[in-house]
């Protein structure tokens, strides 16, 4: 599962750097530093941000069931942060309790998907918003965050069902942001730099799934 708990988001303060650095190269990383949050923050001003309503989902047929604002960040993607990644993650548990730690404040971290094992497919935070669930603040503002029921130990948790709504998603979110559909942007959560995590595991069929998303891909197209 998502898990971010070194400071939620790693959420930098421009002042801190400032502190912390001293004298002229503070005042020139400061600058540089406000520069780069002010182009991630243009669209707060009246007017910019795109229309939101209340319960939409980002994918066909998906359920909404909202994660709680605590563990994701309210953004404008890809206008203010380009979206090129998508992470694959194992809940490491049942549907429902993933939905509960989602909800949890306190849990620190959410992906924007949960994919069942019946195929069902649930979404919790809009994929314009920057989700906790990569433990990298870069490669969460980058990415769609998508949680698979199951263990990553237990083969049978990635049943037929799971497979192809998955690739669906994926499908949809790679023709959504123009992405290529290859390994180098629909990755493991173990692929992420600086995290510990083993998901989806050595029982995840990477060649199966990318096969069936290149064919959602193909057929969407």
């Amino acid at each position: 599962m998502g898990d971010n708990r070194t400071g939620k988001d790693g959420d930098r303060r421009p002042g801190r750097r400032a502190l912390i650095v001293g004298g002229a190269a503070a005042a020139v990383g400061t600058a540089a530093l406000a520069r780069e949050e002010l182009a991630h923050l243009w669209w707060r001003l009246p007017g910019v941000e795109k229309p939101r309503v209340e319960g939409a989902v980002d994918f066909r047929g998906a359920r909404w069931v909202a994660a709680s604002p605590a563990n994701l960040r309210r953004a404008d993607r890809p206008d203010d942060y380009v979206i090129d990644r998508v992470i694959i993650h194992v809940t490491q548990g049942g549907y429902r309790s993933a939905v509960r730690a989602f909800q949890d404040a306190g849990h620190g971290a959410a992906a924007h998907y949960i994919v069942r094992r019946d195929g069902g497919v649930t979404q919790m935070i809009r994929e314009l918003d920057v989700a906790f669930h990569a433990g990298n603040r870069a490669y969460n503002e980058r990415s769609v965050g998508i949680e698979h029921e199951g263990f990553v130990e237990n083969a049978s948790s990635f049943t037929d069902a799971i497979y192809e709504a998955s690739a669906r998603l994926t499908a949809a979110i790679c023709g959504r942001y123009g992405m290529a559909v290859d390994r180098e942007h629909i990755i493991g959560h173990v692929e992420v730099p600086g995290t510990d995590h083993t998901d989806p595991g050595p029982h995840w069929d990477w060649g199966r799934y990318m096969r069936l998303v290149r064919r959602a891909r193909t057929a969407r197209a």
